[in-house]
């Protein structure tokens, strides 16, 4: 009685407050709607009573856990569902894990050995191969496209995205690339056999490792592509250009100027260097825990910490990097996640037969989630070009348009 009691009067104010399109069906069949509506567009069941604190607190961390659980099922579109769980956090009496945040953020700051960082890419990063590939573009690349005209496939865009990338850096033919983060290998694959590169991939995933290294001699490019089980921090020697792509989001923030310190050391007196990464919108860097931050990383990005892009910047020149250009890449990663998410849900059957109930559910709300996430600038997304401090002005590109004019390889489309 007490628990009815309390999830009609928070019904009541949701509904008079925001008029939520959803409808709450609790396991003994009665029903509670969020709106005024002729039928709802997401139903939440809740299949156990143990569910119900959660509800009464219902932030986005909450309310994924008690999904993820299975201790509610939601009927509707997926990006409804979204909507509504944004708008069910967002009411009155939404609660807050923010100490629950701060105390994950107090323990992440001790975190970030070698050890704990290689755990925690393969905790992500190991799921299967096969399940990332049922939704990713063909050649595997995870992270944001580029939408170069906004009309392109997701093939294309991150296609786009790697000469981008190679464009602003200035590739030429035989100079040594070094890709910390490589991912299933498609960047230095595309800078060694369009470019002319020299490339070394390093990442800490044995899954990523053993099938950028199969792809590697299927194109027949041992002789100038080298994938390592390498933690960026152990790597030696140095690089004419260096590539980081959606790796320091790892990093941690408090580890962020030793990040780039090591990059400076790596880098060669002449050589360019990128950084393309998530940050967080909020000026003082995780001061406020972004919504779904604790259910990101108590389920899928264990130890992941996001900076704001002047605690980057701010970084970059601890680290001996002069920043170059910073492009805000926003709107490319909703599309991108858009069309991750899509695949996702078309290829569902497949999906649940590849992993268990929990993670197909984390997954499918995590995709969804991050999309709206960054089409509301919970969070942004940043390409930053740079190099060793200190050096002469006569080497800067007078402008950018050398980033657009001959940003193709030769020969190729």
């Amino acid at each position: 009685m007490f628990w009815e009691k309390k999830l009609a009067q928070w019904a009541q104010q949701v509904r008079a407050q925001t008029n939520v399109p959803a409808r709450l069906v609790l396991w003994n069949g009665q029903q509670l709607d969020f709106g005024q509506f002729a039928a709802p567009r997401v139903t939440i069941k809740v299949r156990s009573a143990t569910a119900l604190p959660m509800l009464l607190a219902p932030s986005l961390d909450h309310l994924g856990e008690a999904y993820v659980k299975g201790l509610l099922d939601i009927d509707g579109s997926l990006a409804d569902i979204i909507h509504v769980s944004y708008a069910l956090a967002r009411s009155s009496v939404a609660g807050t894990s923010g100490a629950t945040g701060r105390l994950a953020r107090v323990a992440r700051h001790w975190s970030h050995s070698k050890a704990s960082d290689r755990k925690a890419i393969q905790y992500h990063y190991d799921v299967s191969n096969d399940f990332y590939q049922l939704w990713l573009d063909e050649s595997m690349v995870y992270s944001c496209a580029y939408f170069e005209n906004g009309d392109e496939d997701l093939a294309t865009a991150q296609r786009k995205k790697i000469d981008h990338i190679l464009t602003k850096i200035r590739l030429q033919p035989g100079q040594r690339l070094l890709d910390i983060g490589c991912g299933w290998g498609a960047l230095v694959l595309r800078a060694a056999s369009c470019f002319g590169a020299q490339c070394v991939g390093v990442t800490l995933s044995r899954n990523q490792f053993e099938l950028a290294t199969e792809r590697v001699k299927a194109a027949d490019l041992q002789d100038r592509v080298e994938i390592r089980l390498q933690d960026y921090r152990d790597v030696p020697g140095q690089f004419d250009r260096i590539t980081s792509v959606g790796m320091f989001e790892h990093v941690g923030r408090e580890h962020l100027p030793l990040y780039f310190s090591r990059m400076h050391d790596l880098l060669a007196d002449d050589g360019m260097a990128l950084n393309h990464g998530i940050t967080l919108t909020d000026a003082d860097s995780g001061a406020v825990v972004p919504e779904g931050g604790d259910f990101i990383d108590r389920y899928v990005f264990p130890d992941g910490e996001l900076p704001h892009i002047s605690l980057a910047l701010e970084c970059m020149q601890r680290g001996g990097l002069e920043v170059l250009d910073v492009e805000n890449l926003r709107r490319h990663y909703v599309r991108t996640l858009s069309i991750w998410s899509g695949n996702f849900e078309s290829h569902a059957q497949q999906i649940r037969a590849l992993v268990d109930e929990q993670r197909f559910r984390i997954w499918r709300v995590y995709l969804a989630g991050c999309a709206h996430a960054f089409e509301n600038d919970d969070v942004s997304i940043f390409q930053v070009l740079c190099r060793k401090a200190g050096r002469s002005a006569q080497q800067i590109p007078w402008s950018r348009r050398y980033m657009y004019d001959s940003g193709r390889p030769p020969g190729q489309p």
